[in-house]
């Protein structure tokens, strides 16, 4: 992985936890060669990243109702010690500030309740939607 870091293989890429992620520059352009949408799923490193590399984008902040509200989430899932859980509310702080600042994103969901935040990005990927149905599978992508 780090060998392909250096060569310019991934759009974003990021050490959480111990371990490397990364988003492959051709699967993004495999996507969006289809005339699909590609969705990442990233962090705040991703995120700036990401609007650095001049990929044609569109950025949605998802947040949780609160820290606690995050907190006991990750609880449930019963996936972290006491130590990851730290760690990962710690970014998230982190996050949610980045997050709500003013230019970062184009859009802010809170998910706390589902049918409410389906609704705003549906609205908010609708006219996307539209172009590529407009465009068909030929012109410029909109990823």
């Amino acid at each position: 992985m780090e060998a392909l870091v250096d060569e310019g293989a991934f759009l974003e890429h990021a050490v959480f936890g111990g371990n490397m992620y990364g988003t492959s520059r051709a699967s993004v352009a495999k996507v969006a060669g289809q005339g699909k949408i590609c969705i990442l799923d990233i962090d705040m490193q991703g995120v700036k990243q990401i609007k650095k590399s001049g990929l044609k984008a569109r950025y949605v902040f998802i947040e949780a109702p609160s820290i606690e509200v995050l907190e006991m989430r990750l609880r449930e899932r019963g996936t972290e010690n006491e130590a990851s859980l730290a760690r990962r509310l710690e970014a998230a702080r982190g996050e949610l500030e980045y997050g709500r600042a003013e230019g970062n994103f184009d859009l802010r969901l809170v998910n706390d309740q589902v049918e409410k935040a389906y609704a705003q990005l549906r609205e908010f990927m609708l006219p996307t939607l539209a172009k590529l149905e407009e465009q068909g599978t030929s012109g410029e992508k909109v990823i």
